[in-house]
């Protein structure tokens, strides 16, 4: 009785929240200042979500620029708004509160009325591990331009899954557990991603207690604000993962060990059908929903890329429908949503038999499923959609960090109007399942953009796109040409250019650093070269400000280019300097070097100029959670361990990324200690031992992790100005010019 009187004023809070106040109204005031007074947002109830965009027909004044959107809801309200931002007005909002929103001087009218109608109901953002690679150390103001962004691009089903271990403390205190093994069962902050999928237990812990009262506190802040904007958070609940005290304490439960995951100790999975497990299910979604409502749909993933206990298809069965219904005893209501991740991953091992009886098992419609690296294998096409189960189309396109220009418009295009087309109506949405925030954010627009257009014009999107970064068509046959010519290649795991890859003479050091890309270099530099070039103030358009006024989001595609070029051209340098060694040509090895360190110092000057590409704010915004110097130390060790050897003996350099402060004091230096061993050795007449150096690496890299060196927390400013323009200095455009004028200009 407790738990549905809680359910329900949790949804008559929900219904008030909606009818005492306008979401979109705050939405555009945060985003637009008083230019907020130029659009009249109007509700109009449909049975699907949409939303139109026309002239005020109230308005008396043809040239006040006022704009009328209509919609069902807020949701559909920010989504209209965006799309006239984007492609009307010209005007970018990013999911990054360090990249500012700039607006024209004036909106214009549209000259044609506007209806989009949303494809499918439910859109889909986000991934257990973006809360480690993107989001771990985000406070309010990043949430709320984040949630921002999100409405304003109709997503309307966030993962939702901050402040769960403070749900979890009190489970476990319940359950016996003392503060000290409890806190020791959480991993570190930056880590938590993976102990909340049961992969790894304590490592980077003890938890500190002023962590689990910042984050709950923000999941409040949260949840309310997603709500606003007609979101259906997902909340997690209890998939068996205990802690190895707990087993302990109960030995005569039915507790396994699940496989190990990446070289850490495995950890310990609750078999369903335990009594213990109902209570634990129980006792979580209790404290859970009391401290943070409920839309009754919960996100619970056993298994992921682990062998539970038995592949018996009968045990698989019991697995899910037991889950299923310790979620349905607490909350009658409840839907469980489970990536299917684990389908792919495991693809040899959970054959049609398998998959089949345990999807199955859960009532119809009663669990949705996250198709989720569609981009690369669709598992609805070889499950018979799911076995009939609701599903949702999902692009992931982001491994780790990696900051690489891949995902493919055109091929997403394709893929996603086949499925459509083909799926049938068990596919009920689509979304996105990034592991971090990409350097190509234009897919993830385009795929939201897409939830709601039949048949898009691909190449006017781009043009829009194109317009909206720069204020001017000058490069739309260069985004047109990014896209078609560089934007060809997937994600995957590791993705990352020679700079970054852990220094080797030939190939790359470790799995997870993978110098890969199937375009020509002198494609993205013929394009680099337009971008330094071809602006000048007589083809700048004045629309959002005086000439020579550079968009920020111009800046940040200078970074973005500039370094993908040089990251790819030091595979040259590598390779040269590896052929001088072949021939025992110690002068030409040291002349590699001058110009390697020349490229180091030149791209760590270029991704300083940017917020966006730089270490510092991730430094400083982690240690900004720490209470005392101790903590704040601490935080600091987290977010340096996650972005290098991460942890374990397997996952180095997977989350790599070519940032401000990372190129120069830990890539670079990587690079450096192996120029000096390899050409110490031809210096002393013998062959170069790769293995032993790997074990001198390794000291550098992990005493790297304990340091406290302090990176530019605020983007560089170069103060050479323009020639013949006066008092415009642009740091990010003087960093690109230099590199092009040092080495790309024939």
């Amino acid at each position: 009785m407790k738990i549905k009187l809680l359910i329900l004023l949790s949804a008559l809070m929900s219904v008030f929240s909606a009818t005492a106040q306008r979401p979109i109204d705050g939405l555009a005031h945060r985003i637009l200042g008083n230019m907020d007074t130029c659009f009249v947002f109007v509700y109009q109830p449909d049975t699907v979500d949409y939303f139109l965009i026309e002239p005020d027909p109230d308005n008396r004044n043809p040239f006040s620029g006022k704009i009328r959107i209509t919609g069902n809801n807020d949701n559909s309200l920010a989504m209209g708004l965006n799309y006239y931002l984007k492609h009307i007005a010209g005007v970018h909002v990013s999911w990054l509160l360090c990249e500012p929103i700039e607006l024209p001087v004036e909106f214009p009218t549209p000259s044609k009325t506007i209806r989009k109608e949303a494809l499918v109901k439910d859109r889909f953002f986000l991934n257990y591990c973006t809360y480690g690679y993107t989001m771990p150390w985000w406070k309010w103001p990043q949430w709320e331009r984040f949630i921002d962004w999100m409405a304003l691009n109709g997503i309307n089903m966030p993962l939702a899954i901050t402040g769960q271990e403070a749900v979890w403390y009190e489970v476990w205190k319940e359950f016996g557990m003392t503060d000290e093994e409890i806190r020791s069962y959480f991993s570190g902050p930056a880590h938590l991603p993976w102990h909340r999928m049961a992969n790894l237990d304590g490592f980077g812990g003890p938890l500190p207690m002023s962590w689990l009262e910042g984050q709950k506190a923000l999941q409040q802040q949260i949840v309310a604000s997603e709500r606003e904007f007609n979101m259906t958070p997902v909340l997690p609940a209890f998939a068996g993962h205990v802690p190895k005290r707990f087993a302990e304490m109960h030995p005569d439960a039915d507790i396994q060990q699940l496989s190990a995951w990446c070289g850490f100790e495995p950890t310990h999975f609750l078999n369903s059908s335990d009594p213990l497990f109902a209570k634990i299910q129980q006792s979580f979604m209790e404290k859970e929903i009391a401290l943070f409502g409920t839309d009754h749909i919960y996100g619970v993933d056993p298994f992921n890329e682990m062998d539970p206990p038995s592949w018996e298809p009968d045990y698989l069965a019991k697995v899910s429908q037991n889950i299923y219904t310790s979620l349905q005893q607490t909350d009658p209501a409840a839907r469980w949503l489970q990536m299917t991740w684990v389908f792919y991953y495991k693809r040899k091992s959970w054959t049609p038999e398998r998959l089949r009886a345990y999807l199955t098992a859960v009532p119809q419609d009663k669990l949705v499923l996250l198709d989720y690296f569609c981009e690369k294998t669709e598992v609805w096409r070889t499950t018979e959609g799911f076995y009939g189960q609701p599903f949702i189309w999902c692009y992931l396109g982001n491994f780790g960090g990696n900051t690489m220009l891949v995902g493919n418009i055109n091929e997403l295009e394709k893929k996603l109007d086949a499925a459509l087309k083909e799926a049938g109506p068990n596919m009920t949405g689509i979304g996105s399942t990034l592991e971090s925030f990409d350097v190509s954010p234009q897919i993830y627009e385009y795929l939201f953009d897409r939830a709601w257009e039949s048949q898009p014009d691909v190449q006017q999107w781009i043009k829009d796109w194109g317009y909206a970064r720069t204020a001017t068509h000058l490069y739309d046959d260069e985004w047109l040409l990014l896209n078609d010519s560089i934007y060809k290649d997937w994600s995957f795991y590791g993705l990352g250019t020679q700079l970054v890859a852990r220094p080797s003479l030939e190939g790359h050091g470790t799995y997870y650093t993978k110098p890969y890309y199937s375009y020509s270099n002198d494609t993205l530099k013929k394009i680099c070269k337009a971008f330094i070039t071809s602006f000048s103030s007589k083809d700048n358009v004045h629309y959002f400000g005086p000439p020579w006024t550079w968009k920020d989001t111009y800046q940040y595609d200078l970074v973005n280019l500039f370094s993908q070029w040089m990251g790819n051209h030091f595979m040259d340098i590598r390779n040269d300097f590896t052929m001088a060694y072949k021939n025992r040509n110690i002068r030409e090895m040291e002349r590699q070097v001058e110009i390697a360190n020349q490229l180091f110092a030149d791209v760590d000057t270029l991704l300083n100029t940017h917020p966006a590409f730089m270490l510092g704010p991730w430094i400083e915004t982690a240690r900004d959670w720490g209470t005392t110097d101790e903590e704040k130390d601490y935080y600091e060790r987290q977010a340096r361990t996650l972005l290098t050897v991460w942890g374990g003996p397997v996952l180095n350099d997977y989350a790599n990324r070519m940032w401000g402060g990372l190129v120069g004091d830990y890539y670079a230096k990587r690079w450096n200690l192996f120029f000096d061993a390899v050409i110490k050795a031809v210096k002393e007449g013998k062959e170069f031992n790769e293995k032993a150096f790997g074990e001198e690496l390794s000291k550098f890299e992990h005493k790297w992790t304990e340091s406290h060196t302090k990176y530019p927390a605020e983007p560089l400013e170069l103060k050479r100005e323009l020639p013949n323009v006066s008092g415009v200095p642009c740091s990010t455009f003087e960093a690109a010019r230099t590199i092009y004028e040092r080495w790309m200009e024939e």
